[in-house]
């Protein structure tokens, strides 16, 4: 068998999971290029600078930086340091709608636990069953399982991560969040319904009602220690760079500027990759595997082959993903409140949808950390937006619909924040097209496939594609959506291409 020396690899995506990939191979000797149409690495957690603020483009916060968590053994091996963070503390301040006092998810197991029951009384018998799935789960996933599994070597971690705690969880593999509410009397409790689905709309992109149980448990328990969120000193911009580092550290090569065109495929395998640089000149390069850090979206569209036509199939049957419209706010502090918590959630009609500005998630700057300029600081805040009125207006339709979205965001936020016209030093907004411009993904979705039953974990789609040697990571894949979930693929994803080379 050959080496892993002469095995060229070829990343599609600067993003996390493509640095994250491209890092640990070069790592582990294997020639590797990576190819970005954008202008700087970290994709949708990726940074842009204005008037002395930074902003954060999509993502702001991050997991799994805690001793154990998958950035803290991505960079153990690579031997480099984690990015200083602080702690999230809440993680979360969430204001239902026509209430000034906010349900914190505090960090603390014992905090959040009495917050729970003074703010949804009855419900505990809920959150014990949901902390019990999560133990089991989370203990699961440290044992490195593959899934979905795809062929028997897949099957053969899957099985030995698998322990008799494991099996508890198995009854409940078709259960969504309602139905777990549901069997609890707590179905027709709208506060806390609610509650739960502004927070699984932000990690799973649906409601509680359609979310599968066994990965809310994971995305409702990861906020408290020993684990949580964390917030980035710098920027989230940080976690790139230091990818980056390693990468070229190790022989690497990185160039931005180059969109990947489509994937050639010859006898099942992938052989070469069209790459086009800024100049417009266009060349074929190289590959023994090709790993794409894009949407399935994407990548049905990269790779043209007859292998791919069921695969191509299922992608079509997706129900349709969000967008997100944001909008970057630089401002003086003084437009902050005192002890402003770093991450917000509003919503501001029980009757409207979580999104389109009826719901915003809002992250605040610290004073030095980098964001902003002394006396000053950074809201940035998203909402989700269907993205087919975006892609279908004209010019002039997409100004007047940005305006206003910006306009109606300004206006909601005001209700918090202190956002007179002498407070609002910078003012700046991005749209589905604009994720789709500078990210390169389909339509500028965000956020995945959602984690429906039919579409997490077993039932998902899986890092081995059905073409040998071209393989997924990103946000498309196992365990979803976050710097965390998508370095958790890139590493499955390793994995698999060593122990396809050994």
């Amino acid at each position: 068998m050959a080496s892993s020396a002469s095995k060229k690899v070829v990343v599609i995506g600067a993003g996390i999971g493509g640095l994250t990939a491209a890092a640990l191979l070069a790592h582990r000797g294997y020639p590797v290029k990576v190819f970005d149409q954008a202008i700087v690495p970290g994709g949708c957690a990726s940074t842009f600078k204005r008037r002395g603020f930074t902003f954060d483009v999509g993502a702001t916060q991050v997991a799994g930086l805690e001793s154990g968590g998958i950035h803290h053994q991505i960079f153990e091996e690579l031997g480099i340091d984690l990015p200083p963070a602080s702690e999230c503390d809440p993680a979360c301040a969430v204001f239902l709608p026509g209430e000034t006092e906010p349900i914190n998810v505090w960090r603390d197991a014992q905090k959040w636990k009495a917050e729970r029951e003074r703010q949804f009384p009855g419900s505990a018998p809920f959150w014990a069953f949901m902390k019990a799935m999560f133990d089991y789960s989370w203990r699961f996933q440290q044992r490195d399982p593959v899934l979905p599994p795809r062929n028997l070597w897949d099957v053969w971690q899957l099985t030995k991560a698998l322990r008799p705690d494991t099996l508890l969880t198995v009854p409940f593999t078709f259960s969504t969040v309602g139905d777990i509410l549901k069997g609890y009397d707590l179905y027709e409790n709208r506060r806390l319904r609610t509650f739960l689905d502004m927070q699984l709309k932000l990690y799973s992109q649906t409601t509680a009602d359609k979310t599968a149980a066994l990965y809310a448990a994971t995305a409702l328990g990861v906020s408290q220690a020993p684990h949580g969120l964390f917030h980035l000193k710098g920027s989230m911009q940080v976690l790139s760079d230091r990818l980056l580092t390693a990468l070229e550290k190790n022989g690497g090569e990185l160039y931005m500027r180059h969109k990947a065109e489509a994937i050639k495929i010859e006898e099942g395998n992938p052989i070469q990759v069209k790459v086009t640089n800024k100049q417009g000149e266009s060349w074929l390069e190289t590959a023994d595997h090709v790993v794409a850090n894009v949407t399935v979206q994407n990548l049905v569209k990269l790779a043209d082959s007859n292998k791919m036509n069921g695969y191509q199939k299922r992608v079509k049957q997706l129900p349709s993903s969000s967008g997100a419209f944001v909008i970057y706010l630089g401002v003086e502090q003084s437009a902050v409140p005192d002890n402003c918590p770093p991450h917000l959630q509003f919503l501001y009609d029980y009757d409207g949808p979580i999104a389109e500005n009826n719901s915003l998630f809002v992250s605040v700057s610290r004073a030095g950390d980098g964001r902003a300029p002394a006396g000053k600081a950074t809201i940035i805040a998203s909402s989700f937006t269907d993205v087919q009125p975006w892609d279908d207006c004209d010019k002039e339709e997409y100004k007047v619909m940005k305006d206003d979205y910006t306009q109606t965001a300004i206006s909601r936020l005001k209700d918090y924040f202190d956002l007179r016209p002498e407070h609002l030093v910078h003012v700046e907004a991005a749209t589905p097209r604009s994720f789709e411009t500078f990210t390169g993904r389909s339509q500028g979705i965000v956020g995945g496939i959602g984690q429906r039953v039919p579409t997490f974990g077993p039932f998902g789609f899986a890092t081995r594609t059905p073409v040998q040697n071209l393989w997924l990571v990103g946000d498309s894949t196992h365990p979803g959506e976050g710097t965390a979930g998508v370095s958790y693929s890139a590493m499955t994803a390793v994995r698999q291409i060593e122990e396809r080379e050994s």
